[in-house]
């Protein structure tokens, strides 16, 4: 796990001490590391340290014993158990969420707070009608009332996707949590369209080098005619893949080519089969799991053979990817540490309101199955 450098490397320095004396790791009378240790762990200036270690001292959390070293007070308690609210609306239909959910209830620093959990949306699939849509953003919305009238501590929100309203959705919910003063974490994606930033916290992955790493996989599978395929409507995350495989595209030296990314209905067979006969790609990267599975499917009805006539590619590494018709090479997203991860930055936020807004991004790694494998594997 690791935290992006978006802020000052004192500050992830003390970010890391914070954690580890919240979780335990570091207990009450635990000397914390040395400065000289200190320096070689985060690769940091010894002035780096030392400032991460006053604040620590400032924070109540340390204490330094002359000629003895520094050694842990205990982390400050939020006062009294606080219930956070789930506001995921596509919980049971985006894979990746429940083993984040998973993941915070597991966290040890859940053990003091409760998780209240809201109904999911109604699962509907690759195809939104205006029906749905608005099924779904009334569900959000009431669910985000519920929590503002129920006065919870927090809200751990994932922004709807898949729908042409879901920005507007997304801001009147956020804007609501801020008018109210129930601070927000966001899970996954932004509120605002990429690449915007807004000002809400965020735990994740980086999506950008995601689309960037796994095109590059693909393109030294040997692959010269990469194309990039996503659905509509979809969220922030998968503008920041796109990005990511146009940059590895152009550092390899191939065409950028336009045509090549699309978003579309991946079940739509007469869409794909057009899709496949003006670009022609050897190489499809999908933008996620989800996406693959139903490409895949639609490419093997067509009669193509995976990978040797297209390799392919996904982003996730959702349950199901090593039981599709062909196991499915994707990238791995960390989902138990990103919910651990989600929660400890809820506590700092609420402990240090005044904390510039944080993107904390969590590395991924490739998972290689049949759908594609390089040749140095």
């Amino acid at each position: 796990m690791s935290v992006a450098a978006t802020g000052p490397k004192y500050q992830q320095v003390y970010t890391s001490l914070r954690r580890d004396i919240e979780s335990g790791r570091l207990k009450r009378g635990d000397r914390v590391p040395s400065e000289a240790e200190l320096v070689r762990t985060f690769g940091a200036s010894r002035i780096t340290v030392g400032r991460a270690v006053r604040e620590l001292q400032r924070a109540g959390l340390v204490e330094r014993r002359v000629g003895s070293g520094t050694y842990v007070k205990g982390a400050q308690k939020i006062a009294g158990a606080l219930s956070f609210g789930l506001l995921i609306p596509d919980l049971g239909e985006t894979e990746i969420f429940e083993p984040i959910c998973q993941g915070m209830m597991a966290s040890p620093l859940a053990r003091e707070h409760a998780l209240v959990w809201g109904p999911s949306s109604p699962s509907t699939g690759s195809g939104q009608t205006p029906s749905t849509s608005r099924v779904r953003a009334e569900r959000a919305w009431q669910l985000c009332r519920h929590y503002i009238d129920r006065k919870v501590a927090g809200v751990f929100f994932a922004p709807l996707e898949l729908m042409p309203e879901k920005d507007d959705v997304n801001l009147r919910i956020a804007d609501a949590l801020d008018a109210a003063r129930i601070p927000i974490v966001l899970l996954d994606r932004t509120v605002v369209p990429y690449p915007r930033r807004g000002h809400h916290d965020l735990v994740g992955i980086d999506n950008r080098r995601a689309g960037y790493v796994i095109t590059d996989y693909v393109i030294g599978a040997g692959s010269k005619r990469v194309a990039f395929l996503g659905m509509p409507h979809t969220a922030a995350t998968v503008d920041a893949r796109e990005a990511g495989y146009r940059e590895a595209l152009y550092a390899s030296g191939l065409a950028v080519d336009r045509a090549l990314a699309r978003r579309l209905d991946p079940t739509d067979t007469e869409a794909i089969k057009e899709f496949i006969r003006a670009v022609d790609p050897d190489g499809i990267v999908c933008a996620n799991d989800h996406t693959a599975a139903r490409v895949m499917r639609t490419l093997l009805r067509l009669g193509r053979r995976i990978p040797e006539d297209i390799t392919m590619v996904g982003i996730d590494d959702a349950e199901y990817a090593e039981l599709l018709p062909v196991p499915l090479t994707t990238l791995r997203q960390p989902t138990a540490q990103i919910g651990h991860a989600a929660l400890a930055a809820m506590l700092d936020r609420m402990s240090q309101p005044a904390l510039p807004p944080r993107d904390i991004l969590l590395h991924c790694e490739i998972v290689e199955r049949e759908s594609c494998r390089r040749h140095d594997s």
